[in-house]
């Protein structure tokens, strides 16, 4: 039987979440495969809970690291795997076996993020792209989550076609009772959920909110997520403008109840791989406003309304065409359900079971 290999460490990350759910599935599929995880030992209880039959290896090695071409190296060789999965783009670049990698998208390649020392966050990106490429290159297969990345991954790294397979993602209803959030009860709002590093956008969804304010006084800007370095910069920015909400972390039931009771969910991103909160938002009956970029009309298809994520006046008119417009945004909410049923966890990795064994017979 053989013995395959995936690599864990994002699980429970909002990245990870393709990890976690890739494993819940493929336990309850039950391949004829002998698997073994790689986890941190902060979730090594959750997956055992979701993948009772599986051997956990623990390390402490972390992405993106020295350790981790090195340490980890030794780790994964000592597993003597038949095939490892790495769901990330970051491995150690000098492991010979049989590799299948999913590359989730090329955003690091191409934005710069000001939390981080400019000319050390420069190196860095430079070897994050000679990383890509080195791993592409070495990778028996590649996953991605959308044709979009696919053939943008193909474009930068000159690898075939048939090297690569699109495994989409989905959105689950989260499951938990919807926990209101006190502040915004009673209150009309629009809502993000997420980080706001430079590529998220969100500096003129502000821009597009202070213009709206006009028309829809009333109106709130939530922007849900934990507070970092970037969230606090962009907090600064915005103390003049009125209803601008920073909720810090929220838990699931929070954000279940921001879902169920926004005016609108606004994506305004300018690279995504998948855009999974759009769809996450659709499961929840959120009308989705969204950015045309990169992959997010492929996935979303006709159930949200779009704008040029940089154009700050579009971005406000397409928020005001759905406020004031109840039949198109019933319209959207219907989209939204018929077109987050599209998409399968199951399917994903039945169909990565696929890519597994034509990788272990090439």
């Amino acid at each position: 039987m053989s013995l395959i290999v995936i690599d864990a460490r994002e699980s429970g990350t909002t990245t990870g979440r393709y990890v976690d759910k890739l494993i819940e599935y493929i336990a309850k599929i039950d391949p004829d495969y002998d698997i073994n995880l790689i986890a941190k030992a902060h979730r090594v209880d959750y997956l055992k809970k979701i993948a009772p039959n599986y051997y956990i290896h623990e390390t402490n090695v972390k992405e993106y690291t020295f350790a981790e071409q090195i340490k980890f190296l030794r780790e994964i060789n000592s597993m003597d795997a038949d095939l490892v999965h790495f769901p990330m783009v970051q491995q150690p670049i000098l492991y010979r076996g049989k590799v299948v990698t999913t590359m989730q998208d090329l955003t690091g390649t191409r934005f710069k993020n000001p939390e981080k020392n400019p000319v050390i966050y420069a190196i860095k990106q430079f070897l994050y792209k000679w990383v890509n490429r080195i791993v592409a290159n070495k990778s028996v297969c590649l996953i991605t989550p959308s044709e979009f990345v696919k053939k943008d991954v193909m474009k930068f790294t000159g690898q075939s076609s048939g090297k690569f397979t699109v495994t989409y993602e989905a959105a689950d209803k989260i499951k938990v009772k919807a926990d209101p959030i006190k502040k915004l009860v009673g209150k009309q709002f629009i809502m993000y959920v997420g980080r706001t590093t430079p590529h998220k956008n969100l500096g003129r969804l502000v821009e597009a909110f202070e213009i709206l304010q006009v028309k829809y006084p009333s109106l709130n800007l939530v922007l849900a997520g934990k507070k970092d370095f970037n969230y606090e910069q962009l907090e600064k920015k915005v103390k003049g403008i009125k209803n601008v909400i920073f909720t810090d972390f929220v838990s699931e039931s929070q954000l279940r109840w921001l879902y169920e009771n926004c005016q609108a969910y606004i994506f305004p991103s300018l690279s995504e791989g998948f855009g999974l909160p759009g769809l996450e938002a659709m499961v929840h009956s959120a009308p989705v406003v969204s950015s045309n970029a990169t992959c997010l009309p492929e996935i979303y298809g006709e159930a949200a309304e779009y704008f040029n994520p940089l154009d700050v006046g579009d971005i406000g008119d397409a928020i005001s065409k759905v406020l004031r417009d109840r039949k198109l945004r019933e319209e959207l909410i219907k989209r939204g359900h018929k077109q987050a049923s599209k998409y399968s966890w199951e399917r994903m990795a039945r169909q990565t079971l696929l890519v597994y064994k034509r990788a272990l017979e090439d």
